[in-house]
């Protein structure tokens, strides 16, 4: 049996899983992040994107998160999310519009945002963006 490390992923609306994980992979600040059991105890800020856990038994599930932070302790994996969704709940055909009103106002066709918000608005859909597609090659473009 694989070793294994508790994880929960949590947001202020919910608990979005609690169990016992092979591996983590998040969108940390400084790059993606793979955590296993038996890493150095750890705090660092994530940014949007996919969180992918490796379970127990081999399965694999991914949510998306708006940031957060993850804290790594010797038993326990937190995830402490701004907004968790599960990847599959993300309406990829909102998160395209949204990119696309994004673009439009940082090439000045959209005064409806400034720049500021347009760049945030597009970072977080593609960070969308990328989960829906984590899980299409997850099941294989179904």
């Amino acid at each position: 049996m694989a070793m294994t490390v508790h994880c929960d992923i949590v947001s202020a609306e919910e608990s979005l899983y609690s169990g016992l994980v092979e591996m983590i992979v998040a969108a940390g600040t400084e790059g993606d992040l793979g955590i296993m059991p038996g890493h150095a105890p750890l705090l660092t800020r994530l940014k949007p994107g996919p969180v992918r856990i490796v379970k127990q038994n081999g399965s694999e599930e991914i949510y998306y998160v708006t940031g957060g932070f993850l804290e790594v302790q010797p038993n326990l994996v937190t995830i402490l999310a701004d907004t968790a969704v599960r990847a599959e709940d993300v309406d990829s055909a909102a998160a395209e519009a949204s990119k696309q009103k994004a673009k439009e106002a940082l090439d000045g066709n959209n005064s409806e945002l400034d720049s500021g918000r347009a760049m945030a608005l597009l970072a977080e859909s593609l960070a969308q963006l990328r989960t829906v597609e984590q899980l299409k090659k997850k099941y294989g473009n179904k």
